[in-house]
């Protein structure tokens, strides 16, 4: 009975202490991840991150790999290819519009549905966008080619390759860029700090981002946090410190939706790699450039790459 007793009274004491312990247990490399019961876009301060689905790879979900700087560009690299590798340099305001759908990769045959995969991974299993394609809405109907502004896809190509790189529930994953970009400027993501673009030089799976339409004159570093969203757009730095055309010193960036494309654009830098001057003047006179998005990663490569 004494034997029985010591055993239940110490089953007592420290199951409050296994309770804590699991709680604050990382989740291993390939192992399950528990179901979070925020499934939206907001931080959950509960469970320390944001919600996302079974539309995941899971690969992604359960870590087969740590989250890490080597796949997000290895990733964002392979969807350029898959658009045919076009390089994007001139300036967004002088862009014609098209005159006919068939000009539009983001409508052709195979890359239509790739868009549609950006939607589904990307975003989160309750929203709308979900459904959505490279020209299709919710309901299957075929959106107009022309004004098709409501279903830019650029923050779905960021939130998909953060997805499938494994950033799980760290990231703000949405189908607008401003919410990310506001989430590094307040500290609300744990792998996202903004950087003022004078004064940072950007690294390889790192995010630099601009406002666009009437924020773009307004919106610079010194105005982030907004309490409210704005038109935006990001791409990831897949190379660095380059000597070459159009500019001299660049790096590159990849991003979704430009020309209706996965495309790499060149960015003029300084001598320092930076891509403003110490009093915040942009050396794009296309991308008034307003943050840089530092992204922390758990490690800088694939511990198994190449095996």
């Amino acid at each position: 009975m004494e034997t029985r007793l010591s055993r239940k009274l110490t089953v007592a004491l420290l199951a409050p202490l296994c309770l804590t312990a699991c709680a604050t247990q990382q989740p291993q490399p390939g192992a399950r991840p528990t179901s979070s019961a925020s499934t939206t876009n907001t931080w959950n301060t509960a469970s320390g991150g944001y919600g996302y689905g079974g539309h995941v790879p899971d690969f992604a979900t359960r870590n087969f790999e740590p989250f890490n700087r080597q796949d997000v560009v290895g990733i964002a690299m392979r969807e350029w290819r898959l658009f045919g590798s076009p390089v994007n340099d001139d300036d967004p305001e002088q862009r014609p519009e098209p005159q006919v759908a068939s000009v539009k990769p983001e409508r052709a045959p195979g890359l239509w549905e790739r868009v549609g995969e950006y939607w589904w991974i990307g975003m989160d299993p309750d929203m709308t966008e979900t459904s959505w394609t490279g020209k299709h809405d919710a309901n299957g109907r075929l959106t107009d080619f022309v004004h098709d502004g409501s279903y830019a896809w650029s923050a779905a190509f960021i939130s998909y390759v953060m997805r499938v790189a494994g950033a799980n529930s760290r990231f703000p994953y949405s189908p607008n860029h401003s919410t990310y970009i506001n989430a590094a400027a307040s500290g609300q993501s744990p792998i996202l700090r903004a950087q003022d673009p004078a004064n940072y030089t950007p690294k390889p799976g790192d995010l630099i981002c601009v406002a666009r339409g009437r924020s773009k004159d307004t919106i610079r570093f010194s105005s982030l946090p907004t309490s409210y969203g704005f038109p935006a757009h990001c791409g990831f730095v897949v190379a660095i410190g380059q000597n070459g055309q159009p500019f001299g010193r660049q790096i590159s960036i990849v991003g979704g939706n430009i020309d209706d494309a996965v495309a790499l654009t060149h960015v003029p830098t300084d001598t320092q790699g930076r891509l403003a001057s110490p009093d915040g003047q942009s050396y794009d006179s296309r991308y008034p450039w307003a943050a840089m998005l530092e992204v922390l990663y758990d490690a800088e490569q694939e511990p198994t790459a190449g095996q």
